[in-house]
């Protein structure tokens, strides 16, 4: 359906659905895990939500995770998608903060009970209604008669609630920006929350989609930065980024000298790992912080070495809407951007190859546009 159509069928429609193009996973299976082409339903928006046309899209990690229901929640069909970066197509009736035609971004959220505590400490991520926030994709809209699946930003055209809708600062190309709106408000929220200062020593694991966007927020914020991986190849990426230093972990010899050394970690290692070789590399009352997959892994936390030092283990997942604000404006006064590939949608299946096989040097974004 062209943009036209999908405009008319919107406003025109008395239909409380429109269809829309997505490329998602069908089941649970090997074969419905591949994602392909197929029609979508959206809801029309209310009132106080946007259309919006997707220009860009980000693939994260977490994408796959959720379609290969790697956290036993996944609701199929399964749209990925939540950095997206778009066109207004059409606004509802009480929208004030936007307008047709405005370039915006959509992150990890569409909407939220917008009444608990979180919500109305600005801290929605964390909404406490009976679904909790409304997640991009994988999620329910929070109409107690539906069980409707939301779908994320692999399609032609999204919905969303427009308190959750970003302005997109110009200074920011937007063909690479989109990774701003999980990878850069999920390392740049803690970093904030734990009060990262200039002079801070901070270590980054995992230089990935993730970490590497971690790394320029930290030395953006005055840190002295170390980057730790397991690959020497991403030594020389990592000191490109602004990293003072890079500390390879299977490296005993180099890991014990860096004991006592950081008074800030942040771990973005997306499968589980033992986090007691990180633990002692906090000087006391050090804090590590973990945002990647929050899994089990069968060694357990030596508390003897937390405790010795007074040092907090602690976890962040993703951040409001104000700090993804933030931290979008922040990146545009830093010239903070993320380093991407650009693939087309239907190259999406490869790209989820290569991510798991770690074979990408940070980030892919898909150009909806191809």
């Amino acid at each position: 359906m062209e943009q036209a159509e999908i405009l008319d069928n919107v406003i025109n429609s008395k239909n409380t659905h429109f269809t829309v193009k997505g490329y998602g996973a069908r089941g649970a299976s090997a074969e419905e895990k591949i994602l392909r082409e197929m029609d979508i339903e959206r809801p029309n928006p209310k009132d106080d939500e946007v259309l919006i046309k997707v220009l860009y899209c980000g693939v994260c990690h977490s994408d796959i995770h959720q379609v290969n229901d790697d956290w036993n929640n996944t609701r199929y069909p399964s749209v990925p998608g939540h950095e997206i970066i778009g066109k207004i197509a059409a606004v509802g009736s009480s929208v004030s903060k936007f307008e047709s035609g405005q370039l915006v971004g959509v992150g990890c959220m569409i909407d939220s009970c917008q009444s608990c505590n979180p919500c109305e400490n600005g801290d929605e991520q964390f909404c406490a209604g009976e679904h909790g926030p409304t997640m991009t994709y994988n999620g329910y809209f929070r109409d107690p008669e539906s069980d409707y699946n939301t779908y994320g930003g692999f399609s032609s055209h999204i919905v969303s609630n427009e308190a959750f809708v970003l302005t997109i600062p110009k200074e920011l190309d937007i063909a690479s920006a989109a990774p701003i709106l999980c990878a850069g408000v999920t390392t740049y929220a803690p970093m904030k929350h734990w009060g990262i200062k200039e002079g801070d020593a901070v270590a980054v694991v995992g230089i990935g989609g993730l970490g590497h966007m971690a790394v320029q927020i930290a030395k953006a914020m005055g840190a002295s930065v170390t980057a730790i991986s397991t690959h020497k190849s991403k030594k020389e990426d990592a000191k490109a980024l602004g990293a003072d230093e890079v500390l390879i972990s299977t490296d005993e010899d180099a890991m014990a000298e860096k004991a006592l050394s950081f008074d800030y970690i942040l771990v973005t290692i997306p499968t589980a790992f033992d986090v007691n070789p990180y633990v002692n590399l906090l000087t006391y009352r050090g804090s590590l912080i973990t945002v990647g997959l929050l899994g089990e892994y069968k060694k357990p936390t030596n508390n003897m070495n937390v405790a010795m030092f007074n040092r907090t283990l602690g976890g962040s997942v993703i951040g409001s809407v104000a700090e993804t604000q933030e931290v979008l404006d922040f990146c545009a006064k830093h010239q903070i951007a993320p380093e991407v590939e650009m693939i087309s949608l239907d190259r999406v299946n490869e790209a989820f190859e290569r991510i798991q096989n770690e074979d990408v040097r940070f980030r892919y974004v898909i150009d909806m546009n191809k």
